[in-house]
């Protein structure tokens, strides 16, 4: 498998400055050189520019740096297409906030629809990302971009016309713990699988990701795969914006990665809300990268993991309670 790099450093859609430096702190903690070290070619082929902004207006006056999100993302759909996943490549897509998934996913959708497969998602963060521009109230568009894949109304002649929209019954959600009333509704009503941290405390990870790792396999479909930092518990990686507690624990996280490179599925990936400047000593950066390194392949000297204790003290905001 051949692996290329790409970088979109956006950091408009959140609200905490910082993220836009977490490609570059990736690269020089090593991720191009620990791929290549197990074996891999890997190409960076460097940074994603955004394309001119415009003037855009919008009724929801909460919404902020409307007008830049709009500009990256074409730049990024463009660049994730010609990304080539599906054909021995498998990208990984670094952010920069989660607004790069406003792009990657219209990219690599557009991919499967050529080759006549699937797209599959799972989104691994705290946060479902199922809000529209008419319903966020944060403003922040790091919250909408699933939505928008997935073709929900509301970004017409704001965001760009998807060629090919994403089909929510085929995107799974894990990890949610930060969810609001609209993004519940919606995700009920559009279909999509969302596993909140009870059910994972409930029937624990891998059953859960088995089952739907087995439909991909079914219908020959493409996965992508989004990894948002807050989808891992703060106190093993607290370089994020986000932070929730009673994320998943590293043993999860471990076990997570495994069973993707297990399944064969996995055809591209993003890595977003990594923030340098909330990281010390370098320790979520160092797990990231192991994390990833896991996701293509690598093995610990031990299989034997310490359980997390999901009834210790961690308060779950689940679905029915947010």
């Amino acid at each position: 498998m051949h692996y290329t790099i790409l970088a979109a450093p956006i950091q408009d859609g959140a609200g905490r400055g910082g993220c836009h430096l977490a490609p570059a702190a990736l690269r020089a903690a090593g991720l191009a050189a620990t791929l290549k070290k197990l074996g891999h070619e890997v190409e960076d082929v460097g940074v994603i520019e955004p394309g001119p902004t415009a003037a855009v207006a919008h009724a929801n006056h909460a919404l902020k740096a409307l007008p830049q999100i709009a500009a990256w993302i074409p730049a990024v759909t463009e660049a994730a297409y010609r990304a080539g996943a599906g054909r021995e490549v498998l990208p990984i897509f670094l952010g920069g906030d989660h607004v790069i998934s406003a792009g990657t996913l219209p990219g690599v959708a557009r991919s499967a629809a050529e080759r006549g497969r699937p797209l599959f998602v799972l989104w691994l963060d705290a946060h479902p990302d199922f809000h529209t521009l008419d319903t966020t109230e944060s403003g922040h568009l790091h919250g909408v971009p699933l939505a928008y894949a997935c073709g929900l109304p509301g970004f017409t002649g704001y965001f760009p016309r998807l060629d090919v929209k994403v089909e929510p019954t085929r995107v799974c959600a894990m990890g949610l713990r930060s969810v609001d009333p609209a993004e519940r509704h919606a995700l009920a009503k559009a279909g999509v699988l969302a596993y909140d941290m009870q059910a994972i405390a409930e029937h624990g990870v891998v059953p859960l990701l088995e089952t739907f790792l087995a439909r991909v396999a079914a219908e020959n479909g493409m996965l992508h795969v989004s990894f948002d930092v807050d989808f891992l518990d703060p106190t093993i990686a607290p370089a994020a914006g986000t932070t929730v507690p009673g994320g998943v624990s590293k043993s999860e996280a471990y076990a997570i990665m495994d069973l993707l490179h297990e399944s064969g599925s996995v055809t591209s990936f993003d890595l977003v809300e990594f923030n340098p400047l909330l990281d010390e000593s370098g320790r979520t950066a160092t797990l990231l990268i192991d994390l990833v390194a896991r996701l293509i392949g690598r093995r610990s000297k031990t299989e034997n993991f310490e359980a997390f204790d999901h009834d210790s003290q961690i308060e779950y905001c689940t679905l029915r309670q947010c």
